[in-house]
């Protein structure tokens, strides 16, 4: 159950928990602002690696921020860059290195760039996001321990320099608590408890708004890996805000929050959807929803030949767009011919489907 009520945005406050989907490029793919307002998502999450290689900061200086640059009014998250690393740098060899100063990536053999956690910090702030997050080592999966102790390390030297430069951004444009974002720190130490509250603890001790579950959550058996959450959860101080880090599946959001996860955001909801699987409830209506029991969802898959003439919405425990105003049958049929509006209203589905996971986990809090 969640400590916290809420999550404060532009004198604005969200009640906890919530989800953000994530806008890496400052965009969900096929729906603009209006429709991700109109499926009561409040806030996305953006990429501070890859706007910051694609847009950089004049850009953003210009539109005093990411949220006017996208014309959203909700909330807004920036990501580190830190799981780059692991995709671009860690999982790809001769894409880059990484050592104590920061992270550099090799674009083309003859151009680099250095990427650093005040770096980081820097652009997050330009972006002028709600919560920013520090710039961390991601702990690679089926790593030793001396691997991930070292990765534990990196992360806190990162830490304490990021926690450095937001505080010295925050002087020097006079934001006090009440008018700073809040700030993330990153748990990481792979599958090796000692080190994940290790981690913790010393994070602690620097001093953040909240922590994040950083690193790979799955385990090779495919399986979630509730025991480093739980760990994580038992680690963090009473007054943090808690963040399951690209954690999504409904199923892990809903044991997660039980926890005390109050912060979720992950690519399945958007990207599920431009895929031709819907997320729905195993429920007559909205009312009857009940995420605590075991199977309370299914996906559906509109373009199967059952549903070329079924008359039903795609979902009855739903009230957004698709759901309202269009049948399973005329959904199949823009499926079958490619027809782009049929990710539009999937994607609408998915992220209204959220956003009631979210509203239940509050009435149950």
């Amino acid at each position: 159950m969640s400590k916290h009520k809420y999550f404060k945005y532009r004198n604005k406050k969200l009640p906890l928990p919530i989800f953000f989907p994530d806008a890496t490029r400052a965009v969900l793919r096929t729906v603009d602002s209006i429709d991700i307002s109109n499926s009561k998502t409040p806030g996305v999450l953006v990429n501070t690696y890859h706007l910051h290689k694609e847009l950089g900061k004049r850009v953003i200086k210009k539109f005093g921020g990411i949220r006017k640059f996208m014309n959203w009014d909700g909330a807004v998250i920036s990501d580190s860059g830190g799981f780059q690393i692991m995709s671009l740098v860690k999982s790809k060899s001769g894409k880059g290195k990484i050592t104590d100063e920061g992270v550099i990536f090799h674009s083309t053999r003859k151009r680099k760039s250095v990427f650093t956690p005040e770096k980081s910090i820097q652009f997050q702030m330009s972006l002028k996001t709600d919560m920013v997050v520090v710039l961390d080592d991601f702990t690679k999966p089926k790593s030793t321990h001396k691997e991930a102790k070292e990765t534990v390390e990196r992360t806190i030297i990162w830490a304490k320099r990021s926690k450095d430069e937001f505080v010295r951004i925050c002087k020097k444009e006079k934001l006090d608590k009440n008018r700073r974002p809040y700030i993330l720190g990153v748990v990481q130490g792979g599958d090796s408890l000692d080190l994940r509250r290790e981690c913790a603890r010393r994070l602690a001790e620097i001093g953040f708004d909240g922590f994040g579950y950083g690193g790979w959550p799955i385990l090779e058996t495919g399986e979630f890996n509730y025991e480093v959450a739980e760990c994580i959860a038992d680690e963090t101080p009473r007054n943090y805000l808690l963040f399951g880090l690209g954690i999504g599946k409904p199923e892990e959001i809903v044991a997660l929050n039980k926890m005390g996860y109050d912060i979720f955001d992950c690519v399945l909801p958007t990207r599920d959807a431009r895929h031709g699987r819907l997320y729905v409830y195993n429920a007559g209506s909205i009312d009857k929803i009940n995420v605590r029991k075991k199977h309370f969802y299914s996906f559906y898959v509109p373009g199967k030949q059952k549903y070329y003439s079924d008359t039903n919405p795609v979902s009855k425990a739903c009230d957004c767009l698709l759901c309202k105003k269009y049948t399973r049958a005329y959904l199949a049929h823009l499926s079958r011919i490619n027809e782009i509006t049929a990710l539009r209203l999937s994607t609408i589905h998915n992220l209204r489907f959220y956003s009631l996971l979210m509203e239940k986990l509050r009435m149950d809090n």
